[in-house]
């Protein structure tokens, strides 16, 4: 009996020596391929000890900021904020065309979108924010400015709810550094652009001491440049003629 047995697991122990020897020499080959799958890295990353002023939530080394809510919207129509910015300085630079159509990142209360709507009579510009407060007040401005050009879009956190292939130009002025989902958003409003579509960001120079704002409200160029290649968006140009921000350019990726 007991030979019969030894019989019929002879070939079994033959096949499991070959393929211990097999997993061997695959092992001094390539260590790689007899490695234990891992888990792929997490876009995001969460830690219980963090700066006051952001989230606890990381993105490609960066701190994600807090949101400013919509019980700031009279910080962004403030006075000062002409002096300080010198936003008009900016809507010239942006080589708009009549019929381009503009997508407006983040909102807020249509500073810039109300700025940038005469310049396209025959396009429009979406004033998109992920805050229903603050789309009521573009509604409200909408209608007593009386510009139908302006299209308030209600976004979410990970999605500015834009038709692909529909807009020329994107614009996010200090708001990239704050949106909860920043791959996902960019990847969506990346989608959003026309073949010959860019995006720009607006940011306080984070290089710069001299620019008295809250660490995670500014952004290095060399970190946006890296989020944005991340996600196939090519760096075109910075320009820097605004006293306090950044203003970067990029394309999508042929």
């Amino acid at each position: 009996m007991n030979m019969t047995w030894n019989k019929l697991l002879s070939p079994v122990r033959s096949l499991l020596a070959g393929l211990l020897c097999l997993g061997l020499m695959l092992w001094l080959i390539n260590p790689a391929i007899a490695a234990p799958l891992t888990a792929p890295t997490p876009i995001y990353e969460q830690r219980p000890i963090h700066n006051p002023d952001g989230i606890g939530k990381f993105y490609m080394g960066r701190e994600i900021a807090q949101v400013m809510g919509h019980q700031g919207a009279g910080w962004l129509e403030r006075p000062s904020r002409e002096l300080e910015e010198q936003p008009q300085k900016l809507i010239p630079q942006l080589g708009l065309k009549p019929t381009d159509v503009v997508a407006d990142i983040g909102a807020g209360t249509g500073y810039f979108s109300f700025r940038i709507a005469p310049l396209v009579p025959a396009g429009k510009v979406l004033a998109v924010d992920v805050q229903p407060e603050l789309i009521e007040i573009l509604e409200y401005l909408q209608q007593e400015k009386q510009l139908s050009n302006v299209e308030p879009v209600l976004g979410t956190v990970n999605n500015p709810n834009l038709l692909p292939s529909s807009v020329d130009l994107a614009i996010m002025v200090d708001a990239y550094h704050e949106f909860e989902y920043p791959r996902e958003m960019m990847i969506a409003i990346a989608r959003s652009l026309k073949p010959n579509g860019r995006v720009v960001l607006v940011e306080y120079r984070a290089e710069d001491p001299r620019v008295f704002i809250k660490p995670l409200h500014k952004m290095s160029q060399r970190q946006v440049r890296k989020e944005m290649a991340s996600v196939g968006l090519n760096w075109l140009e910075t320009k820097k003629f605004l006293p306090q921000q950044h203003v970067m350019v990029f394309g999508k990726s042929a």
